[in-house]
């Protein structure tokens, strides 16, 4: 289940979180508590499982400066997490520094790899109102012009809502001149294939792109795209 706000309310919503943003500017400290589901109206309510993708051994995508995907997946994501936090949302978060989070017995990379992913499924799957929001950096060293902020969703609805709510937000902060469309995941990637829970990918930029690589490792932007995120995921709209 997700929180919703209807229209009408919109141009409340973005003033606030417009506050919040300037807020946690100052006050971001990068929380490491975790809260989980709390009661609500006699049941429980969403719990947002917060994903920065990677970690340790498996770095991701690299640019050509030699900064790597997984850090700024972190730190993005711990500014997703707080401002949510901050909004009353219940959060989780899968690693909450630059580690695999592979089980005990995974040996070579390719097994810490699979083992890592199991554990995120698994994570997410445990919690039956989870909503998953999991923070990548594209690469495509092959078009290096290519730049911008763009969301994957999975076929959990209401991922498609999610994701297209996020990319406006998105398309508005950060990718000016450069809109991007939402995409539904293939089916060959294993995390949204076995969550149960609607769950968005964020491609936050390209680490192929020098201007986007440059801009992802400041903090400012690395805000403007978290409260773009948040944005999206508190203006879904309930469908019918």
């Amino acid at each position: 289940m997700i929180v919703l706000i209807r229209k009408s309310h919109l141009g409340f919503s973005a003033l606030l979180l417009a506050a919040v943003a300037g807020m946690a500017a100052i006050l971001w400290q990068g929380s490491e508590s975790i809260s989980t589901f709390s009661s609500a109206s006699g049941g429980e309510s969403a719990c947002v499982v917060v994903d920065p993708g990677h970690g340790g051994e498996d770095g991701g995508a690299v640019a050509r400066d030699g900064t790597v995907e997984s850090g700024l997946n972190l730190q993005v994501a711990l500014r997703v997490n707080d401002l949510l936090r901050f909004l009353g949302q219940d959060t989780v978060l899968t690693r909450r520094e630059d580690i695999s989070i592979y089980s005990d017995g995974a040996q070579t990379l390719h097994q810490k790899k699979v083992s890592d992913l199991k554990n995120r499924v698994a994570l997410v799957n445990g919690f039956p109102n989870a909503v998953l929001i999991s923070i990548h950096q594209n690469s495509l060293p092959g078009s290096p012009k290519t730049h911008g902020a763009q969301v994957f969703y999975n076929g959990v609805e209401p991922a498609s809502t999610l994701a297209a709510s996020t990319q406006e937000r998105l398309n508005q902060s950060v990718n000016a001149g450069s809109g991007k469309t939402p995409k539904r995941i293939s089916n060959s990637i294993y995390l949204t294939k076995n969550v149960t829970a609607p769950a968005i990918i964020v491609e936050c930029g390209f680490l192929s792109n020098t201007g986007d690589t440059a801009r992802l490792q400041e903090p400012g932007y690395q805000l403007r795209l978290a409260t773009a995120v948040v944005a999206g995921y508190f203006s879904t709209e309930e469908t019918p």
